[in-house]
């Protein structure tokens, strides 16, 4: 396990040490209230505020401008703890080292696929006619490459991820067990009896640095391209459909669901569950809670907006403060209803006696 002094974690963060001994060692990171004095924490988040006072930890990543309150711990203070801490983990507990170049002897690798230097082809793989394996890229066990797939330089493959015939996969590009890219599309046409086929002819484009998670599936095109841009990142169990076009850097949670052709922009956020119907054009600079649902095209949120202006919810999807606004409306029906009825019998009343009041 690797270990490093406070000290030396300060630089690597590029962080401020406040409260602790630059000398003193640490080896591991947990949770706030897990950690023990080897280890680091941190706080990004303030429903976990209260925790910092009961800390063991040997330092805890916070903002530069958090107030620590009570607290006696050693802090690591940086403008972004979240990826201070990611780095922290890389460095204190790193992943489970790259397999070595080579190909394992179980492996079916076809005569005209074309390997780069350093690839790494694991037990039981399945590399077709064609395909092009990009430098250093780890291929696990199971793992299936489809004829004239082309793969780029320094990708993982985790086991029993599928790349179906034709795909084109960017540089660094990461997929988890049982990730399916290429697959056809949901596409039948009815005949009057029943459901025919539809062939999807088309491919999957993934650009540089896009990871795809566990079980999700990328559908290729009906034709053309079914396109995902630099930099996103899609969770485990979310579906896009033939021919979504989805921009860079977009987040996409677990369960979502995006319909065929519909096309997304850059930097859009999904919560879990989100779903987008198809043939719909969503903008850039977006984000969705969870379990939202898009039924019309909505167009780029504002640059440089807040959180919350720039935010969707509900169904059918609305901004957040018009959203929030119906919800209250909502909960005042029953006293406006009760109002009402109080209304119609003091009316009755009146009517009743001749309208005098008296």
């Amino acid at each position: 396990m690797p270990e490093t002094t406070l000290g030396e974690l300060a630089v690597l963060l590029d962080a401020v040490l406040e409260n602790g001994d630059p000398k003193r060692t640490v080896s591991g990171i947990n949770s706030l209230l897990e950690a023990g004095p080897t280890e680091v924490a941190f706080l990004a988040n303030a429903l976990y505020r209260p925790q910092l006072a009961a800390t063991a930890a040997g330092a805890v990543i916070v903002h530069a401008n958090a107030d620590a309150g009570e607290s006696t711990a050693a802090l690591l203070r940086t403008d972004n703890p979240n990826f201070a801490f990611a780095k922290a983990g890389e460095f204190l507990s790193p992943p489970e080292p790259i397999p070595p170049p080579g190909i394992h002897p179980t492996a079916v690798v076809s005569p005209s696929a074309r390997l780069g230097d350093g690839v790494s082809i694991g037990p039981w793989v399945f590399v077709g006619d064609d395909a092009v394996i990009g430098d250093r890229t780890v291929l696990f066990p199971n793992v299936h490459v489809g004829r004239a797939s082309a793969l780029g330089a320094d990708c993982v493959l985790h086991p029993g991820a599928v790349v179906d015939r034709g795909v084109v996969i960017g540089d660094r590009c990461v997929l988890y067990p049982g990730a399916v890219v290429g697959a056809d599309g949901f596409g039948y046409a009815w005949t009057g009896k029943g459901y025919y086929k539809i062939r999807h002819s088309g491919t999957v484009e993934l650009g540089d640095e896009v990871e795809i998670g566990c079980n999700a599936c990328v559908h290729r095109g009906r034709f053309g391209v079914t396109r995902i841009g630099r930099g996103t990142k899609i969770d485990a169990l979310v579906i896009v459909a033939h021919n979504v076009k989805m921009g860079e850097n977009c987040v996409i949670a677990g369960q979502a669901g995006i319909a065929g052709s519909a096309e997304i922009g850059d930097d859009v956020k999904m919560g879990g569950q989100t779903g987008v119907g198809g043939h719909l054009r969503v903008g850039s600079n977006l984000a969705f809670g969870g379990q939202t649902g898009v039924t019309k095209s909505i167009p780029d949120g504002e640059a440089g907006a807040g959180e919350y202006d720039r935010l969707w919810i509900g169904y059918p999807a609305m901004p957040y403060r018009e959203q929030v606004r119906r919800i209250r409306d909502v909960k005042t029906i029953g006293v406006l209803r009760k109002r009402l009825r109080d209304l119609e019998e003091r009316l009755k009343r009146l009517e009743e006696r001749g309208g005098d009041g008296g």
